[in-house]
């Protein structure tokens, strides 16, 4: 029941330094908190526009490369965010998808284009697609939350 509590009592925390850092105004507290730093960080870089974080950032872009085997900003053109991107190029290798990235992609983005669960349920009708999603979800995540990104 305890570890049940603490992604709860994490979020307490965060708004209160939060809070405190604010009503210190500029100071160490502001510049230095990495509870509530760092999670703001990883939501607006999986939200962001595909061509606003490529250009700014080659990690990322390296990694899409590395994922889809295309260049980044051909590969993340038509996605709504970086997110769904990195997801499916995750999904493209975990599953081993015919026809890989570009299939994933179209369901995607394409004309009556769907989300990434209904996208795996449509080209492997064999995985479990809610876990498959969650987990590459889970792993772009991590691919944009890491420092050098």
């Amino acid at each position: 029941m305890l570890l049940g509590l603490l992604p709860y009592l994490r979020n307490v925390i965060r708004l209160v330094v939060r809070r405190q850092a604010s009503e210190a105004g500029p100071g160490p507290l502001a510049r230095q908190d990495p509870l509530w730093a760092a999670p703001a960080m990883t939501s607006n870089m999986m939200h962001a526009s595909p061509a606003t974080v490529l250009s700014h950032n080659p990690v990322i872009a390296d990694k899409v490369k590395t994922l889809t085997g295309e260049d980044a900003a051909t590969a993340c053109s038509g996605f709504k965010n970086i997110g769904e991107c990195v997801a499916a190029g995750h999904v493209a290798r975990n599953l081993s998808i015919p026809g890989g990235f570009d299939a994933l992609k179209a369901k995607m983005t394409g004309t009556g284009s769907v989300n990434l669960g209904k996208a795996i349920l449509q080209l492997a009708p064999a995985a479990d697609a809610k876990s498959e999603s969650k987990k590459a979800n889970m792993q772009a995540e991590q691919d944009l939350n890491q420092p050098n990104s």
